[in-house]
């Protein structure tokens, strides 16, 4: 039954992306086809940039592609009142969340473009505990508390993973936006990758985006820390236990904060600003995902 789950939900996050990467490549090649002169070419990606946005069949589609992931997700991580978990599952669940949370953006703003990022990495994602199955079997995940604290965390990481694709997409923008004030006007090639970028939301709309997954990841990012903290008190009688999980987990918790306070004091925004916001993602992953791929992969020790 597991590996019905893992095909179905592979095919549809990889057809959804095959679909929609071929409707930009379309869009984008066919002014030049076209003979349509230089100026209007340049033009064109913004005029037909609807062409590849996702409607309503593809809306569906990525719903019942997110239903199937959660039931894979739960059925292989919670079988039979134990918890089996590891690197890859937390990938797997962080993109499932990612991929979650852009279908709910998506009804209010044109992110076809971050569509484009997300599922193709959460079509991998989702096999790769197939391919990584070093998972240890913890004895303690029917404590109300550790449900609890589980599910925090990981809609956190999801609230972190499509803000720091976020932060991705925004540097390549304005890049892309520097290299236009410095030529001429007139059609440089790569259509297929302007005609991405162009069905990007303006940068000021990410931007507003992306400090509104941050705000409220760092809240569940709190609220993980504090209920990991109960949680451990209540499995060991011990309140905190410096290892590098703990320890990486604080660091991306006082960066994110950083970047937050200095936002609203100074309106903080830029390169420096999206470049931080990927150093406390990746301070992120090694808090967890990445600790684990160490221990699991390269180790071949079992963590909790």
């Amino acid at each position: 039954m597991d590996i019905v789950l893992y095909a179905l939900t592979a095919l549809l996050y990889g057809g959804l992306a095959v679909a929609g990467w071929r409707a930009h490549r379309h869009t984008a090649v066919e002014p030049a086809l076209a003979g349509v002169p230089s100026g209007m070419a340049q033009a064109a990606p913004k005029v037909s940039r609807g062409m590849g946005a996702m409607g309503a069949t593809g809306r569906a589609l990525l719903l019942i592609a997110l239903l199937v992931h959660g039931i894979l997700l739960h059925t292989t991580i919670f079988p039979q009142n134990a918890m089996i978990f590891g690197f890859a599952f937390a990938l797997s669940a962080m993109f499932w969340l990612g991929a979650g949370i852009y279908w709910i953006e998506s009804f209010f703003f044109p992110l076809d473009g971050l569509r484009l990022l997300v599922l193709p990495l959460a079509c991998i994602a989702s096999l790769m505990p197939l391919v990584f199955g070093g998972v240890r079997v913890l004895s303690y995940s029917a404590a109300p508390m550790f449900k609890l604290h589980f599910l925090i965390a990981n809609i956190a990481y999801g609230l972190f993973a499509i803000a720091a694709l976020h932060a991705v997409l925004m540097l390549m923008l304005e890049r892309r936006l520097q290299r236009m004030r410095g030529m001429a006007t007139r059609h440089t090639g790569n259509t297929w990758l302007t005609s991405w970028l162009d069905a990007l939301p303006p940068l000021l709309t990410l931007e507003k985006l992306l400090f509104r997954l941050i705000a409220a990841g760092f809240v569940l990012l709190t609220l993980t820390l504090v209920s990991g903290i109960a949680f451990n008190e209540q499995l060991v009688d011990r309140a905190l236990r410096f290892d590098h999980k703990t320890i990486f987990a604080f660091i991306s918790w006082l960066m994110f904060g950083a970047l937050l306070t200095a936002r609203r004091i100074s309106g903080w925004r830029g390169r420096a600003a999206l470049r931080w916001v990927l150093a406390s993602f990746v301070a992120l992953l090694l808090a967890y995902v990445g600790s684990r791929f160490v221990f699991e992969v390269l180790l071949h020790r079992a963590v909790v």
